[in-house]
């Protein structure tokens, strides 16, 4: 596992790429290494078997019935969803899965969902509100497409500040879920922002700023608004004690 970061990388396609902390990082950073590292060992190390297995179908449709109809209609849609996914590529793999939440999942802020701030729900958690957040959206994406098939190296949650009503516009801070192709290849960025999926040369809107997967933590640029890493991966271990629980690996 590698737990990479960066410092301010240069423009373009490198941003959403991690880069080693050796001869880069400053003495603060390379001292916390240790730390971040066993962290993210801790949270996240154990997720690449969760890749390899297949969903508990029947734990998750008793789970949602205790969220309710609602919960338990979209957990049988997005399981048909993903067995469907299971016969196809990858890249009709990410259409399938991200439409399926795009379109049956309303935007709505924590706060409004579950009068917190910031709360990470489970894709049974968000099908029985019928609504989430940028999170929600990303996770729930994420997990369906492990189930579909697709190699867990090849997603990553990518924390970012998106800048919303073009150039000069609000920046946020903004979850979405990425696609690698290959290690070093150009990756492609599903959002519920907008419905299509775009390569990460097209979504000028968005910049990097960590990442994480079972392979390790990425720290892109450095600024107000970036977050704590360690505090998020803590709410990602939340989510998966309960994702766990309710079938999902």
């Amino acid at each position: 596992m590698d737990v990479v970061v960066s410092g301010s990388p240069p423009l373009g396609l490198s941003r959403w790429r991690g880069r080693s902390l050796r001869g880069r990082a400053s003495p603060v950073l390379l001292a916390l290494l240790p730390v971040v590292a066993a962290l993210v060992l801790a949270l996240v190390g154990g997720l690449w078997s969760a890749g390899a297995r297949a969903w508990d179908t029947q734990q998750m449709l008793r789970q949602a019935q205790r969220h309710g109809a609602r919960s338990v209609d979209l957990a049988q849609a997005l399981i048909e969803t993903v067995q469907m996914g299971q016969r196809m590529d990858d890249e009709r793999r990410l259409e399938l899965v991200n439409q399926f939440f795009n379109r049956r999942i309303y935007f709505r802020d924590d706060i409004e969902v579950w009068g917190q701030v910031d709360y990470w729900a489970t894709p049974l958690e968000m099908f029985a509100q019928g609504q989430g957040d940028c999170e929600d959206y990303a996770i729930g994406k994420y997990f369906a497409l492990m189930a579909a098939g697709v190699p867990q190296a090849k997603l990553r949650l990518v924390y970012v500040r998106a800048t919303l009503g073009g150039v000069g516009g609000v920046q946020q801070a903004h979850m979405v879920l990425a696609y690698y192709p290959a290690p070093t290849a150009e990756p492609l960025i599903l959002d519920n922002l907008i419905g299509d999926i775009r390569p990460a040369s097209r979504r000028p809107d968005l910049q990097p700023v960590f990442s994480f997967n079972a392979d390790g933590l990425w720290q892109g640029t450095q600024g107000p608004g970036a977050g704590d890493p360690t505090a998020r991966l803590s709410r990602w271990r939340e989510v998966l004690i309960k994702a766990r629980e309710q079938g999902l690996f």
